[in-house]
């Protein structure tokens, strides 16, 4: 098992530089996957203690099995090293080494899960061996293959270990019973026509993060019926790019569902190949979301063999997606991820999918125009930013039905003006100054981190349901919370049109002293449709009316007549 060095070829760059990258670019990338996560596997069995760990073997055995079965067949043995979940394993495992990272499992657990990796090699290559595994909570895990759940008493819960057999013909045995049999459960295949997924609800080191116990799903059915409605949607949208993402992703993570247009999805630089994701709720949703955690998986490996910043982390960003400043990787991923989302909206034609692409295009373009000037960037990386923002830019200008582009606008706008109310405070000398002559300030607002007490996406949220459905918020002016997570009747007059009401609504909820952020940001959107100058100075800059509303004591007062005076 040889770990090359690496080079893309300049015309597969400047496709992976621009957001894209075809099949050919996507095996490039592998290549180089494939030798990362060889060292990272070598160099946990490198750092972990010598002798036996625990009441396992010794890692070295684990690793001459590995090797046992990669001389008999290699591709099945390269099949188990490139799964998704070895490399959250590996890198987990090398933080507990080195003292970076905790968890409730003893570190045995972690560093003997190379058996178990090394057992599924064994069996994949079927020749014959004999080892032990962790048992953990009364599971045992062979990656890629199955899991057996140890009956009570039989392994129990905690920390144990179990004997893995093969005798070369097929027959496997694990803690003394033949699989398959009752008690196991092999992963789920997803299949549509060119592509293949593995639904892994079993690897510990599947959830990307950290360790997670099995959860079997029991029946798939709505997954594959998703999964195939979602290949479906690819293809029509982009023969090329679906091929890419075929060739890309293998493993899908499955997550509980979640609120209606609030899905849930990860990846990680560790997993190469995997997208966690909530249960969607449509097939086109599903295709949006594969989108999204593909260009992720392609920014992880591109950035395993360039440097594209240099920032430590310390300095945060505004990150148009997130409720939460991001540093400058964490921004750099999004909008390499978002320019695949925008991209994939962009060949959408429905209201809703329209909505989508105004939207994400307009915050894509937000954040490259914060990026393009940013010091932590690489030559590379800026070259990034300016490849992404030249592919972007004609998008900017397409036209979108006007009431379509006025929902978007106004879900980008409430979302920036919030964050800023949450996560930006005045200077205090700055404050005072306004609070003494409202002349605008020169110091910069110094970022906190602030506690949203609902999602930045809400108002957003009420406006997708309404455009999927144009009578879906109906009845939802006494309990809208129960619809849309945070939503209060006065949102939804906001997004329906009622601007004069909620205008209202949001104003005496200043008033009487329950201003928060969602409030005045509420007032100055409404102002704003409104043509009332208080908006466009509420929406600029509404950390500054929220301080200055405090320094001065105005409650009881109109929030927009001082919006009007700081304009």
């Amino acid at each position: 098992m040889r770990t090359p060095s690496h080079a893309l070829a300049p015309e597969t760059l400047a496709a992976l530089l621009g957001g894209g990258g075809g099949s050919t670019a996507v095996e490039e990338l592998r290549a180089g996957e494939r030798s990362w996560r060889l060292l990272v596997v070598r160099a946990v069995l490198d750092a972990a203690p010598a002798g036996r760990a625990g009441p396992l073997p010794p890692p070295g055995d684990g690793w001459r099995l590995l090797t046992r079965a990669w001389t008999a067949d290699a591709r099945a043995a390269e099949r188990v090293l490139a799964y998704p979940a070895v490399g959250v394993w590996a890198a987990h495992t090398l933080r507990r080494l080195r003292g970076s990272a905790t968890d409730e499992a003893p570190l045995w657990v972690h560093t003997g899960h190379l058996h178990a990796l090394a057992a599924s090699a064994a069996v994949l290559a079927g020749i014959a061996f004999r080892t032990d595994v962790p048992v953990r909570d009364g599971w045992v895990v062979l990656p890629l293959v199955g899991a057996l759940r140890l009956p009570e008493g039989g392994g129990g819960h905690g920390w144990g270990v179990a004997e893995v057999a093969g005798d070369g013909a097929g027959r496997v045995t694990v803690a003394g019973r033949d699989v398959p049999g009752p008690g196991w459960h092999t992963p789920t295949a997803l299949r549509a026509d060119g592509c293949a997924l593995l639904l892994d609800d079993l690897d510990p080191y599947r959830a990307l993060r950290g360790p997670a116990a099995p959860e079997p799903l029991g029946s798939a059915d709505d997954w594959r019926e998703l999964f195939a409605g979602a290949w479906r949607v690819l293809r029509e949208t982009g023969a090329e790019e679906a091929d890419a993402l075929a060739r890309g992703l293998s493993v899908v993570v499955p997550r509980p569902r979640t609120e209606r247009f609030r899905p849930h999805s990860a990846s990680s630089g560790d997993a190469f190949g995997a997208a966690l994701a909530s249960v969607p709720d449509d097939a086109e949703q599903f295709a949006s979301t594969l989108v999204h955690e593909f260009q992720h998986n392609k920014l992880s490996a591109l950035m395993h063999l360039f440097t594209l910043h240099d920032d430590p982390g310390s300095r945060l960003h505004y990150a148009p997606w997130r409720d939460d400043p991001r540093p400058l990787g964490g921004l750099l991923q999004g909008v390499y991820a978002f320019h695949g989302v925008t991209g994939f909206w962009r060949r959408r034609e429905h209201p809703l999918g329209r909505f989508e692409f105004a939207l994400w295009r307009a915050q894509t373009a937000y954040a490259l125009r914060a990026l393009a000037g940013d010091g932590g960037l690489t030559d590379l990386g800026r070259r990034l930013v300016a490849e992404l923002t030249e592919r972007l830019t004609p998008w900017l200008s397409e036209p979108v039905d006007p009431r379509v582009r006025a929902a978007a606008d106004l879900a980008a706008r409430d979302h920036r003006a919030t964050w800023r109310a949450y996560h930006l405070r005045p200077d205090p000398r700055t404050a005072d100054a306004d609070a003494g002559s409202l002349e605008r300030g020169t110091s910069p607002p110094a970022l906190v981190p602030g506690r949203p007490t609902r999602g930045l996406d809400t108002r957003a949220v009420l406006l997708r349901r309404l455009l999927a459905d144009p009578e879906g918020l109906t009845g939802l002016d006494d309990d809208p919370g129960a619809v849309v997570e945070g939503a209060r009747p006065e949102d939804v007059a906001l997004v329906t049109g009622r601007t004069a009401e909620a205008l209202e609504a949001f104003r005496d909820r200043i008033v009487r002293g329950d201003g928060d952020p969602e409030s005045w940001t509420g007032l100055a959107l409404a102002a704003h449709a409104t043509g009332d100058p208080a908006g466009e100075a509420l929406l600029a800059a509404p950390e500054r009316a929220l301080a200055l509303y405090a320094r001065l004591g105005n409650q009881g007062s109109d929030p927009l007549e001082l919006g009007r005076r700081l304009g």
